[in-house]
């Protein structure tokens, strides 16, 4: 599903138990220099990511400062992010004007909360410009935190060069469903936010829920959200313009995500350098 681009508010653009992607919340949350939002979102874990702007965040009587180094837009600089505990309290303190993304994922379990500085991101890039696939992701929650977070995921995915795709070969992680006792695709709901350089760009989010059937597609702008509840779902942007989507997933029974590519495309994995390893960053 595709949610257009509009002012929020600060309120949840994926609210709690939501009838789609119920395993997964987001939220944006604009701010002026000075000004505090305090959120607590009940049966969720989440992670503070300034899209710019630097905060404070406080937590579980712990205090993270100047988190963010974006001013002008999300390719300007490194993310960074704070991890809230499930049922935990934030106050979020704009040091800067900002625009703040908070994702969560359902998780019944309370940990500890921690900072992701710059430097601890997981980075991986794969691709190539002759695939039409180059792409860079920065894990913000990723296998480097594997053992500190719950079930969420929280990454940023950039196209590399104008123009090209990206989620390809097309896959899907809308079960657990296990093989010969071995967890071959995991249900993952999953939540993007799309963001263009320049800002008037756009691009096609596709989503096929069965495969070799058709399925539906969306015209994405800047500041569109998409939800993905089934299906495989690769997306791609227009040539001459660069794209970054913001991904949040929450797995069902596990935080490891197990992709199943789609069948009539699964040869393509063999074509795309670097494919595996970006695989391998979500388990």
């Amino acid at each position: 599903m595709h949610i257009a681009p509009h002012d929020n508010r600060n309120r949840p653009i994926v609210d709690v138990d939501d009838a789609r992607v119920p395993l997964v919340y987001f939220n944006i949350v604009r701010l002026k220099a000075g000004q505090t939002f305090d959120y607590r979102v009940a049966g969720y874990e989440t992670c503070v990511v300034p899209a710019t702007g630097a905060v404070t965040v406080e937590t579980c009587g712990e205090t993270f400062s100047d988190i963010g180094e974006r001013t002008a837009d999300v390719w300007d600089g490194e993310p960074e992010g704070v991890y809230v505990p499930t049922d935990a309290g934030a106050r979020i303190t704009a040091l800067t004007d900002a625009e703040v993304f908070i994702a969560g994922a359902k998780f019944a379990e309370t940990r500890k909360p921690f900072a992701v500085r710059a430097p601890e991101l997981d980075r991986v890039q794969y691709g190539s410009d002759e695939t039409k696939t180059h792409r860079k992701i920065k894990h913000i929650l990723g296998a480097h935190h594997h053992d500190r977070v719950g079930r969420l995921l929280v990454s940023e995915l950039f196209t590399v060069g104008a123009g090209g795709w990206s989620g390809f070969p097309s896959h899907k992680h809308d079960t657990d469903r296990r093989v010969a006792g071995e967890m071959e695709e995991t249900r993952h709901d999953e939540c993007y936010n799309f963001r263009f350089r320049p800002d008037y760009g756009s691009g096609m989010q596709m989503l096929q829920r069965i495969d070799n059937e058709p399925g539906d597609a969306y015209h994405i702008v800047n500041g569109s959200t998409v939800l993905i509840d089934k299906g495989y779902h690769p997306c791609c942007v227009l040539p001459g313009y660069e794209m970054y989507y913001f991904t949040i997933l929450g797995g069902l029974s596990q935080r490891s995500l197990r992709q199943f590519f789609q069948p009539t495309h699964a040869a393509q994995l063999h074509t795309i350098p670097g494919i595996m390893d970006m695989v391998a960053k979500f388990k």
